[in-house]
């Protein structure tokens, strides 16, 4: 019964964190259309169909595998493609379709919040049974957007941090900006795994307790 609960939890989670990555995606492209770029548009990933966006070992396998291990959680969609050379305002535009995913995740956590305050008041709560279920799926909904969003807002490629504070930098901090994202993705297996591991200290953990969990607290009141 136990591995079966975790089974299905463990793909939940995973169900959620790709339909939440899934509207990320979109919301980017969306709002890249709205302010001159058809590119997503023209290519068919202004869509929610999975198939449009679902990496086969991004968006599945990675993140079942990490849940399983109760490691760190990540995975990806496709991105969505944009060109920036036909946005409008290019500077203020770049940083507009950066913040369009997160903004998108903080949308889909306070609806989710919203449902799961209202349903909790009046949907019978017995363990594993259906109201469990539905509060499970809600709460979880919530937490995964949250993490999506605090976490994409970390400045380094190919996480939206990093087109949200390009237009800040010039000149010789630009160029040291440009150096670093070479190493972003080591950087990244670093911070999640080995630091952890050889410090027993987690930054990223501390991180994402101090915003989505704060955040996750108060949606939920919990």
């Amino acid at each position: 019964m136990y591995q079966l609960i975790t089974i299905l939890t463990a793909a939940l989670s995973v169900a959620l964190l790709m339909f939440s990555a899934i509207v990320h995606e979109v919301a980017h492209g969306w709002v890249a259309c709205k302010l001159g770029d058809p590119t997503a548009k023209n290519a068919g990933r202004l869509s929610l169909n999975p198939k449009a966006h679902i990496d086969p070992f991004g968006s599945i396998i990675l993140p079942l595998i990490m849940v399983l291990l109760n490691g760190p959680v990540f995975a990806y969609a496709k991105p969505v493609p944009y060109n920036p050379n036909n946005l409008r305002h290019p500077d203020r535009d770049e940083v507009l379709v950066a913040l369009a995913g997160p903004c998108s995740n903080i949308l889909q956590a306070v609806i989710g919040a919203a449902l799961f305050n209202i349903l909790y008041q009046i949907v019978p709560i017995e363990l594993y049974g259906p109201g469990y279920w539905v509060l499970y799926i809600l709460s979880s909904y919530v937490y995964v957007n949250l993490m999506l969003c605090f976490f994409n807002l970390i400045p380094l490629p190919p996480l939206d941090g990093s087109k949200i504070i390009m237009p800040f930098l010039h000149g010789n901090a630009r160029m040291k900006y440009y150096e670093i994202q070479r190493y972003s993705m080591p950087i990244l297996i670093i911070v999640l795994y080995l630091v952890p591991m050889l410090l027993h200290v987690d930054p990223l953990g501390i991180y994402l307790d101090v915003t989505a969990g704060n955040l996750y607290s108060l949606l939920l009141g919990a």
